[in-house]
């Protein structure tokens, strides 16, 4: 099985900074990304593929990490296995730079977990949640956000 590599001297030139995301079936988290309109700003966007069978993406770039926080509630299944699977290679990992989280109020603690979880695993800073599909406020701060950091490499 081959892999989706995207190296820094072929893509770095090309663009301001990078998002990796990952989206379940119910697409919240594409769609926010796909609100936000990164590509406006000259950020590229590159999915951790959904099933284990798709080719694995491995990203040779710095990026920041938007995560959906899994497990309804119980702080151990937060992270989704494929997000955990895309960090758990370290070529990935040594390429982030920065973590954006979404979740649910109703879990309380567990709001936006798989965030904070990563952030210390990785010692990057957990720079932004929001919830579920987030909110037109949500979108412009994190464009804002991902402007001004990807500003001051």
């Amino acid at each position: 099985m081959s892999e989706t590599t995207l190296t820094a001297q072929s893509v770095a030139a090309a663009h301001a900074g990078a998002v990796v995301f990952f989206s379940s079936a119910s697409e919240n988290t594409a769609r926010f990304v796909a609100n936000c309109q990164l590509d406006e700003l000259n950020i590229a966007t590159y999915r951790i593929p959904l099933r284990p069978a798709d080719e694995p993406l491995a990203v040779r770039e710095p990026y920041v990490l938007i995560v959906p926080t899994y497990g309804g509630g119980v702080v151990a299944k937060a992270v989704p296995p494929q997000v955990k699977k895309f960090l758990n290679d370290p070529e990935n990992r040594r390429w982030i730079r920065g973590v954006i989280a979404s979740g649910n109020t109703n879990f309380g603690e567990a709001y936006a977990a798989a965030g904070r979880i990563v952030s210390a695993k990785c010692r990057v800073p957990l720079l932004f949640t929001f919830e579920l599909m987030g909110t037109p406020e949500d979108v412009r701060k994190t464009r804002d956000g991902l402007a001004q950091f990807f500003s001051h490499p």
